[in-house]
């Protein structure tokens, strides 16, 4: 198994709010949706806090998602 992330099924988005149980409201460009943390960024205490850049990965409705990344702002 690969352990590069695969960068086309990845979006960019700002953490608005916090929510309990490591969910969060991510907005991307107009739209918000609600988004939880990977696995791996739970395993390694990795911290997302309101106005953090993330990159998500969208389920296929587009509402929710995973964030799999943190800090990686768009040039």
């Amino acid at each position: 198994m690969s352990s590069q992330i695969n960068s086309e099924n990845l979006v960019q988005g700002i953490v608005v709010e916090a929510l309990p149980s490591a969910m969060f409201r991510v907005k991307i460009g107009e739209e918000i949706v609600l988004g939880h943390l990977s696995g791996k960024m739970r395993i390694h205490y990795i911290k997302v806090m309101p106005g953090d850049v993330v990159s998500l990965r969208l389920s296929p409705d587009g509402k929710r998602g995973i964030i799999m990344r943190r800090g990686l702002a768009r040039k």
